[in-house]
Parts: C-alpha cells; sequence; structure tokens
C-alpha cells in the first residue's frame, strides 16, 4: 500500500480493515501533509476506541460510516505543506490517527502548534496541540509513557487533596495504573491492585503494588480507610465488588479507562461514594490555571524521570509494516499484551 488507514469496527473493536490513502493528493490552502514515523500503542489506546462516542476521539480524524479511527501519540514530519506556518521537516510530536499519513491545518503559536480543522474546534486543546520534536534518543519513551504517566501524575495530584490512605486499582497491569501506584506509594499510601489472574505473579514481582489480587479475591479484601477507587477496567461488576466490600472505608472513586471494553454494563448502582469521571485535561486546565504551563510541564517532567529510571523492568518492544500494526492492535484489544511490554509501531 502506497498510504493506508488502520479502520476500526464501531460496532466491534475487534474488528479492523485497512483503506488505501494517496499521499500525492492535492492540499488545500492552509494543510500539511505529514507522514508518521512511530508511535505506541497501549491499552489506553482501546480506551479511547471504547469511550469515542461519549468523549468524542472519534471526532479527531473522521472515518466512513460505521468505522472509526483510533487516536495514538508518537511523531510526525510534515513531507508536503500548503501553509508557511508548517515547513516541509518540521518533526511534530502529538495526537496522531493508526495510519502512514495524515493531513493536518497547523498554527504556530508560541508554545507549539494547533491544529484547527473545524472538525475538531470543540474537541479538548490537549489534544490539538503538538509540540515540534527533534530526534531524540528517548524519543519511543516519550511516546510511550508521556501520555499515560501524565494521567497517572494527574490523578495523584487529585488524590492527594484528600490523602487516602489505602488506594485500590483496577486494571492494574494497565501501564498508567502502574505509574499511578508508584506515585502513591511515594506519598505513603497502600496500594492495592487488581488484576487477571494471568498477571498476578507478574505483578507482585515488580513490586509496585503493596498487594495483588485477582478479581474473583475482591470480597476478601480488607482496607483501612479513608480508601480511594480508581477504576481503569470500566467493568461494572468489578466497580460493585469494590464498593460492597469497602463499604463506609471508601470515601473516592473515579472512573479513568475501559480497558475491558466488552464487559461495559454503566456505573453500579451500589454502596458508597458516587463513581465520578475522570478526564485529564480537565485537570490540566486546572493546573495550568493554578500553576502556569510551565511549572506543570516541569514538575511533570521531573516525576516522569524518577519513574523512568526507577522502573528498569520496563521493556520496549517495536513493530515496522501495517501488518504488524494490525497483529499487535489484536493483541492489545484482546488484552494479551504483556505488563512490562511498551509496543512502538513504525508504518513503514
Amino acid at each position: 500500500m502506497n498510504g493506508w488507514d488502520l479502520l476500526v469496527d464501531l460496532g466491534d473493536l475487534r474488528k479492523t480493515t485497512f483503506t488505501p490513502s494517496d499521499p500525492e493528493a492535492p492540499l488545500a490552502e492552509g494543510e500539511a501533509l505529514l507522514e508518521i514515523e512511530s508511535f505506541a500503542l497501549t491499552a489506553n489506546n482501546v480506551t479511547y476506541g471504547a469511550a469515542g462516542d461519549q468523549l468524542g476521539y472519534w471526532k479527531f480524524f473522521p472515518a466512513p460510516e460505521g468505522q472509526g479511527r483510533i487516536p495514538v501519540w508518537g511523531y510526525a514530519r510534515v513531507v508536503r505543506s500548503a501553509t508557511p506556518d508548517a515547513p516541509e521537516g518540521l518533526r511534530l510530536f502529538g495526537y496522531w490517527p493508526m495510519s502512514s499519513h495524515t493531513v493536518a491545518r497547523l498554527q504556530k503559536r508560541p508554545s507549539g502548534y494547533l491544529e484547527t480543522s473545524p472538525h475538531r474546534a470543540e474537541l479538548p486543546p490537549t489534544y490539538n496541540a503538538y509540540q515540534a520534536a527533534e530526534p531524540a534518543a528517548d524519543d519511543d519513551w516519550r511516546s510511550l509513557l508521556r501520555p499515560l504517566f501524565m494521567t497517572s501524575y494527574l490523578i495523584d495530584d487529585q488524590l492527594a487533596e484528600t490523602n487516602p490512605k489505602t488506594l485500590v486499582l483496577s486494571s492494574a497491569s494497565s501501564k498508567t495504573a502502574m505509574g499511578l501506584a508508584w506515585l502513591a506509594r511515594k506519598r505513603g499510601a497502600k496500594v492495592i491492585g487488581l488484576t487477571s489472574p494471568a498477571h498476578v505473579g507478574l505483578l507482585r514481582r515488580l513490586g509496585l503494588y503493596d498487594e495483588v489480587v485477582p478479581y474473583d479475591a475482591i470480597r476478601g479484601l480488607k482496607a483501612d480507610g479513608p480508601a480511594a477507587y480508581v477504576d481503569f477496567a470500566g467493568r461494572s461488576s468489578v466497580s460493585t465488588d469494590v464498593h460492597e466490600t469497602f463499604g463506609d472505608a471508601l470515601k473516592t472513586s473515579l472512573v479513568v479507562g475501559v480497558t475491558h471494553w466488552e464487559a461495559l454494563g454503566g456505573p453500579p448502582q451500589t454502596t458508597g461514594p458516587a463513581q465520578a469521571f475522570f478526564f485529564a485535561p480537565d485537570r490540566i486546565r486546572q493546573r495550568m490555571k493554578d500553576w502556569g504551563p510551565a511549572e506543570l510541564d516541569a514538575r511533570f517532567q521531573a516525576a516522569l524521570k524518577d519513574f523512568i529510571a526507577g522502573n528498569g523492568w520496563l521493556t520496549l518492544k517495536r513493530h515496522t509494516g501495517p501488518e504488524a500494526l494490525q497483529a499487535l492492535y489484536g493483541e492489545v484489544v484482546a488484552g494479551k499484551v504483556k505488563p512490562d511490554e511498551g509496543h512502538i509501531v513504525r508504518p513503514r
């Protein structure tokens, strides 16, 4: 294929197909064609697909009816341009489709570049912002961890306001949960990770959690209050078990992801606090107002550097080409990716 897009069936995230694209198609005034160099693919991207209708993720990169283009984080370079703001050779880090190429309307701003296509005007500005990025040795780590660990950092920052003694995390093998566990334990919280039986042994060996428990053993847990629950799985039966097990000790319950997309059943009608949805861009806006963009970035970069240095168990796996991407996507959506691996895709 000369150019291509990987499309996902909106009715079944497991079904994918390729459609050809034409990198030689004429550009309108103000547009730039970018060749996508590399991106990370994680369970977080499954969340983008599962919550695509509710949170607008399908709107970023339009697709034929009944299909969608799941966004990913990584690098792309301008290869043709009809705008002086985005000259040929400009390399950017940001939000891209799982494609070989994409067309964008980029405007240069003091803080970087902004995607100004009309269909993205009402979408969260966090996802429309792009940063110039010369090639660096840690590019793959940035693709993998910046979006995931940023969410971990922001959740921990919010939880620090109430400082729960015990923190319970579902989908404990997800990178965002693992990052949050690491941050929360540094603050002194006891962290309990909930996961599938297949991941229990590995997560215990990694030492990120004080306790790792399979989902079918939740009812046997006990926790010192105040406790908080962060739901990365989006599985209502798990949330019900947690709420009913911890009862009055549970003071905070946040929903972040839906890695168990096939088991979506809505919020539990149960005891304890109402589940609140955590949306990272909202917290970013709040902290930008409180601290300013430069201070937020400095604090986050320091935390990310510490996490990478302190977690040598995490290894990178690299994949090249559309067929390799399709195979990897199938593994990710099926929940078969190992918790101690991060996956980077190079479209060509």
